[in-house]
């Protein structure tokens, strides 16, 4: 272990003493903070670009950007996308700081737009892969239940394919569900989906942005194959004190924020809450009345300016979901927290600190009577740290390194059971804890006007800590003895290397070709007995008996725009080679099984797919087209006769339409359309009978698919005139799901014939045809 961690120290300092290793010369720093003027928001990708020079910068996670140019007279350029222009013109003979804020165009923020970038970024940007989404876009897709939701837009992107009907899970390149990193404000998020998945965890009006990675994933990330979605909640009006909310169909959520010191120290507070089960309350039937059905979530934030070098954030989020009827209960919820310190150590050199804690947990009881009941405990929590540093050397270089170190302790289940005047000794599943440590180094070089190239490497080291036992098994998976580890001993460590490569070549003013390649890996997995994913679902972790899951993925594409960068296209390919994947044997057992490791089975896997994309992002008509073939294929031992089997996720293909159009300032429509191809699935195709009993014969491991799913969706916003005495302003949005009311399949279930006991039918469940809702939106 020393000496790996000798390795590990000697690459660190190797990578810092390479970037301060080259003289700068006499170039001098220009750098500062790009903000929104009405409120004082940072604006994250906001473009800086020397006029004539052809060289430029994008603002970080934290509104922050550094340049390094020659000392002279230039023109700058501060751009983002819904905002007027700013020009500066600056003479640098020594190392100037410069903050800017951008006035919103109220004409551009009537359109919808897919990315907060330059209008030329898809094309001239060193990274594919990659969709940045504004909540002004997301706002304008049709809701359900009156709500308007991030993951359902992230659905609606080429490439991503929910897992079911109305599920807040979704698919990324026919990866699993558990396989997509999910982060808000640094902390991860491991059940993003409210009442069932109806819902997701993430309030609209308290995020400021949020970046799917299908690829590409930069180096200061790993530890999931398939992607990353990075959400970032709102700073705060450092400004004035303003508001915001909504009243759905089914929920209503409010947002306060303001400066506590003007200019210095803001915040930000966001509720929601449904209140479904405030009418169950008015029905006839005593059980009725008794239940309870519903969720909230509350968001809240502080963001403190020391001075210029110095910022702090302190940001949490709570959510919770509660059913519970006279005889059972159950109850599911996130937590997280984490505070970041941002320190420029000099004029180029930026730094943020993050300490994280995050936090998933459910609970599900039965009284069905005096004389039995049970309650069954479930939490899973991280403890992290996380250093990043950004080294802006010059605008043809920039270098980004860190260190991540996170701490998971998972507490698989305690169930308490009793029955009458008697009490049974807890069921309790053995705590799975992990150190999961890592460094990190990526550059991104522009050799040329025409060609840009990054780099990155990251170090990955994971450790099983006990205390814990571990199981060991022979050939056929039988347990056959164990050994016990102590509290805080080492177990098994993995050490794994992830290089990152891309390369962008830009063939004119209009049209680049990119490629990359990217290595990922997954320590952390999740047991489901099914493919959209319950709040019942089971997290474990690489082990002596579990290989960490690695993924290589090759993507290459093609970018142009047209129509003076008013229309974008895009076309990239893909190919995914993934090793020690993860599946079950039939009929496994998973939950409360102390020996889940046992019903595991492993092989290899591959996808590989073409994602085409058509959008629209200028004019009153906005919208974009996107058609994806995608193909995944798994063999595993043990599985399916070793032969292989189509990926539970395997979607071969998606055609999304999302389109809006502004009538006027009053009146905008909206509406899309989604067609994927059915899910896979195994289905009886015989029985048997054995003795007096029948027993069904299942096909081929997801042999058959379900059937394709479709629907369209529409909604039309009504902006009344603003009063001039008025201190609010209002909004009314009326949306209707699946408005040709057709049933797609959610379950498809094979019962017997009440009429013939030896006939078998089967019968469809289909959760939502029609549904219309009204949602009312204000600001203040």
């Amino acid at each position: 272990m020393k000496a790996k961690k000798s390795i590990i120290l000697t690459l660190f300092i190797g990578f810092v003493s390479l970037i301060y290793a080259t003289n700068p010369g006499e170039k001098v720093s220009l750098n500062g903070y790009v903000k929104d003027n009405t409120n004082g928001e940072v604006l994250i990708g906001a473009t800086i670009s020397i006029k004539g020079k052809g060289i430029g910068v994008v603002t970080n996670n934290y509104g922050f950007y550094s340049l390094k140019l020659p000392q002279g007279t230039y023109e700058i350029d501060f751009n983002y996308v819904g905002y007027k222009t700013v020009t500066k013109k600056v003479t640098l003979d020594v190392s100037t700081r410069m903050n800017v804020e951008l006035t919103p165009d109220t004409r551009s923020l009537q359109e919808v737009t897919v990315t907060a970038d330059r209008k030329d970024a898809n094309v001239k940007r060193n990274e594919m892969s990659a969709q940045k989404i504004e909540i002004g876009t997301i706002r304008k897709i049709p809701a359900l239940m009156g709500e308007v939701d991030l993951i359902k837009a992230i659905q609606l992107l080429p490439g991503v394919v929910s897992a079911g009907e109305g599920t807040s899970s979704f698919s990324v390149r026919g990866g699993g569900i558990d396989q997509n990193l999910i982060i808000l404000d640094e902390a991860t998020v491991y059940n993003a989906s409210h009442l069932m998945g109806f819902f997701s965890v993430f309030n609209n009006d308290a995020i400021k942005n949020l970046t799917l990675y299908k690829g590409d994933v930069p180096a200061t990330y790993d530890g999931r194959l398939s992607s990353l979605l990075e959400v970032n909640m709102k700073d705060g009006n450092s400004k004035k004190l303003s508001g915001s909310g909504g009243i759905g169909t089914i929920s209503s959520r409010l947002t306060l924020e303001g400066p506590i010191n003007k200019d210095k120290t803001s915040f930000i507070v966001s509720a929601r809450r449904t209140y479904a089960d405030l009418f169950l309350k008015l029905s006839k039937d005593e059980k009725i009345r008794d239940n309870q059905l519903y969720f909230y979530d509350f968001n809240a934030k502080v963001s403190h300016r020391f001075d210029d070098n110095n910022r702090l954030f302190i940001s949490g989020y709570l959510g919770q979901d509660v059913f519970r009827n006279k005889d059972a209960g159950f109850d599911f919820g996130n937590s997280t927290f984490s505070v970041r310190w941002n320190h420029l150590y000099s004029k180029n050199l930026f730094t943020n600190l993050s300490l994280i804690y995050c936090n998933y947990r459910y609970g599900l009881e039965s009284s069905m009577s005096d004389e039995s009941n049970f309650e069954w405990r479930y939490k899973m929590r991280d403890f992290g740290l996380k250093y990043d540093f950004s080294y802006y050397k010059s605008p043809e270089a920039t270098y980004k390194f860190g260190y991540q170190s996170t701490f998971h302790k998972l507490s698989p289940g305690t169930v308490i059971s009793s029955g009458g005047t008697t009490s049974y000794d807890p069921y309790i599943l053995p705590d799975n804890n992990a150190l999961e440590q890592a460094i990190y180094t990526s550059g991104d070089f522009k050799l040329s006007d025409r060609l840009s190239v990054k780099a990155g490497l990251r170090l990955n080291v994971f450790s099983n800590v006990g205390a814990s036992t571990i199981y060991h098994y022979d050939e056929i998976y039988n347990s056959t003895d164990s050994t016990v580890y102590g509290n805080g001993r080492f177990i098994k460590t993995f050490v794994r290397l992830s290089p990152r490569a891309g390369v962008t070549y830009q063939l004119d003013a209009h049209s680049s070709v990119k490629a990359n390649y990217s290595r990922t890996n997954q320590f952390l997995q999740m047991a489901s007995n099914s493919t959209a994913g319950t709040p019942l679902d089971l997290w474990f972790t690489a082990s002596p008996n579990v290989k960490p899951q690695t993924c290589d993925q090759f993507a290459a594409g093609y970018f142009h725009n047209f129509l003076d960068n008013s229309v974008e296209a895009s076309v990239e390919l893909f190919y995914k080679d993934m090793h020690n994947t993860i599946d079950f044997r039939d009929h496994a057992q998973l939950l409360l099984n102390k020996k889940l490791d046992g019903e595991l089975r492993f092989g290899r896997s591959h996808a590989y797919g073409a994602e085409f994309l058509l959008q629209k992002t200028k004019g009153s008509t906005t919208g974009w087209i996107s058609y994806a073939y995608s193909h995944s294929v798994r063999t595993i031992d043990g599985v399916n006769n070793n032969n292989s089997y189509v990926a539970p996720y395997d979607r071969p293909h998606t055609v999304y339409i999302v389109a809006n159009h502004d009538f006027n300032e009053k009146y905008s429509l909206g509406a899309n359309f989604v067609y994927a191809s059915g899910q896979p699935v195994t289905y009886p195709v015989a029985r048997m009978n054995v003795g007096s009993v029948i027993v069904p014969v299942y096909s081929n491991r997801n042999e058959y698919r379900m059937p394709d799913y479709h629907r369209l969706d529409v909604s039309l916003t009504y902006k009344p005139t603003k009063k001039k005495k008025r201190l609010w302003e209002g909004e009314w949005n009326f949306s209707v799901y699946n408005i040709y009311a057709h049933k797609n399949a959610w379950a498809i279930n094979f019962t017997g014939d009440q009429d013939n006991p030896y006939k078998t039918k089967a019968e469809m469940t289909y959760l939502f045809t029609f549904i219309p809702s009204v949602t009312y939106n204000f600001k203040f």
